[in-house]
């Protein structure tokens, strides 16, 4: 006779279970490649709050990709309704939030997240990032005849801007999404004020 009861196996953690309060909007920020979606989408699940996108959410506005937009309209507009963008999904809604690689960038958009949440960079080395992106069309700034240089120099600017972020977690290539984001939900336990066990 079956015991149905009968736990098989490990119980698989599930953060979202231990009742934790989300206080503060949580910011992905990091290079292309950084895993800030995969991530976020992973960490919103273990904590139980919606997972939200600015570039999702600035394709579903616009109806085209954002290389589309890039391409059509510049830039400097696609900068413009990020910020927007950015602005209203920290006024709607608690969860974590992942931003496009260039959204810390502006000043603006750090004083929005800084005064409504909390910035966590996933901090991903070169090599890491090219590894991840290298295949993908998707990324209109590589669309360069030297890619990698590109990256290089993107990487090179960006990096002590995304060092101002109130967080930071080294991501790994040996480490899994799920990996990931248990690293950074063990940074967010470090912030009472943001996340509370």
């Amino acid at each position: 006779m079956a015991d149905f009861g009968r736990k098989i196996g490990p119980t698989p953690r599930i953060f979202g279970q231990l009742d934790m309060k989300l206080k503060k909007t949580v910011v992905m920020v990091g290079m292309m490649g950084a895993g800030k979606t995969a991530v976020g989408r992973a960490l919103a699940a273990k904590i139980g709050v919606p997972f939200l996108d600015s570039d999702a959410e600035i394709v579903k506005a616009a109806n085209m990709a954002i290389a589309e937009i890039f391409e059509r309209d510049g830039e400097a507009f696609f900068r413009q309704k990020e910020t927007q963008v950015i602005e209203r999904l920290l006024d709607e809604e608690r969860g974590i939030l992942s931003t496009g690689g260039g959204a810390f960038l502006a000043e603006a958009n750090r004083d929005l997240i800084s005064d409504k949440g909390v910035a966590v960079w996933l901090d991903a080395d070169l090599d890491l990032l090219w590894q991840r992106v290298r295949h993908k069309d998707t990324r209109p700034l590589l669309h360069t005849p030297n890619p990698r240089q590109t990256l290089k120099e993107i990487y090179e600017v960006r990096v002590p801007v995304y060092a101002k972020a109130e967080l930071s977690v080294k991501a790994d290539a040996k480490y899994s999404i799920e990996d990931m984001a248990d690293r950074v939900l063990e940074a967010l336990l470090t912030r009472p004020d943001v996340l509370e066990a």
